[in-house]
């Protein structure tokens, strides 16, 4: 037996029911529960850069490459994102012998990009997964080209390039003459050709090579060393040609400068010499111009009197000298003359 309530209602509460079944919360209620399920469950963005796979129960429905606000079933839809711009590689240093047979160290680096994400993704999945057979497939190809390859070729970027050469040394014999061999492919088309290997090989990864580059080339440490030390005693063997090119050339001027320096003491004293002579000859001439007259005579013994006395009596000196000398009768004179005797008284 169905029972019908027919008890009155409040007129506010028929009204906050008929409100709540109206088609306007019907609307409110979808999207409180929307926003419950979170934003992130249902719509997703795609950047510029980016290419986004949407797998359901790890199968791949849709792949989104164009930018913008996305839509997807919450839950049960996964979202994978990958990288549409450039990226790098920068492999480990991979140690490998050339053609003529010398170890070397070669260090290298790639640009690569995904170019087919849904076969990127079922065969590698991730960026780590892809430089890992990154690593693989150029490291052997690398390997493979350098084995190909003298080391020249692998160094060498231009062609027909001349070596720069000492005459000088090559005649004295301390250094052999040497030549660069010239190059057949050169280090620009190796890479070229790593590339385009490569390039083949990872093509079923959903990953196109742009380039590949060798960073750096170096000997194996234990060969480097060897090759540093004979570097070296050439080197050392071309400094001691220079020095003793230099104490040769010192030896030369100093020589010359001895020579110099004799020769202009030579002319100097010779020029020294005959202008004393000159001077000689001139004071001769005028003394004997000047001492050839009597009075003149007379006065140069008399000057000479006078030197003879004043070197004779500089002290106190006693001497007997007869009045009849020359020395007596000049002091004689000099004397002065006595007073008269004065007149004495009667």
């Amino acid at each position: 037996m169905n029972v019908i309530d027919v008890t009155p209602r409040p007129a506010a509460l028929s009204a906050i029911v008929r409100f709540l079944q109206s088609p306007l919360m019907s609307i409110v209620g979808v999207l409180f529960i929307l926003t419950a399920l979170k934003w992130g469950t249902l719509l997703f963005v795609v950047h510029q850069y980016e290419t986004a796979i949407v797998t359901r129960f790890g199968k791949i429905i849709r792949t989104v490459t164009t930018p913008g606000l996305k839509i997807k079933l919450p839950i049960i839809d996964k979202l994978q994102r990958f990288d549409k711009r450039i990226l790098a590689w920068d492999g480990p240093p991979t140690e490998c012998p050339t053609k003529d047979k010398l170890y070397i160290i070669v260090d290298c680096f790639a640009r690569w990009r995904i170019s087919d994400p849904f076969l990127y993704y079922n065969r590698l999945n991730d960026e780590r997964s892809a430089l890992s057979r990154l690593d693989d497939i150029l490291g052997s190809e690398t390997r493979t080209a350098v084995a190909a390859h003298d080391l020249v070729e692998i160094i060498r970027v231009t062609k027909g390039r001349k070596p720069l050469r000492d005459a000088e040394l090559e005649k004295s014999g301390t250094l052999l003459p040497s030549s660069i061999p010239d190059v057949e492919f050169g280090r620009g088309e190796i890479e070229k050709q790593i590339t385009e290997r490569t390039r083949q090989k990872i093509a079923d990864f959903g990953i196109e090579l742009l380039d590949e580059r060798f960073k750096r080339s170096k000997y194996n440490p234990a060969v480097a060393e060897k090759i540093i030390e004979r570097m070296s005693s050439e080197r050392h063997q071309i400094a001691a040609r220079f020095r003793s090119e230099g104490r040769g050339e010192a030896a030369n001027i100093s020589g010359q400068k001895e020579s110099d320096v004799a020769a202009i003491s030579s002319t100097a004293t010779k020029n020294a010499l005959e202008i004393e002579g000159r001077a000689d000859a001139e004071a001769a001439s005028i003394y004997a111009a000047a001492f050839n007259p009597p009075e003149a005579q007379e006065l140069y013994t008399f000057l000479r009197s006078l030197d003879v006395i004043r070197a004779g009596f500089e002290k106190d000196t006693t001497a007997v000298i007869s009045t009849n000398s020359e020395l007596g009768r000049l002091l004689k004179s000099m004397a002065p003359t006595s007073a008269a005797p004065k007149p004495t008284g009667p």
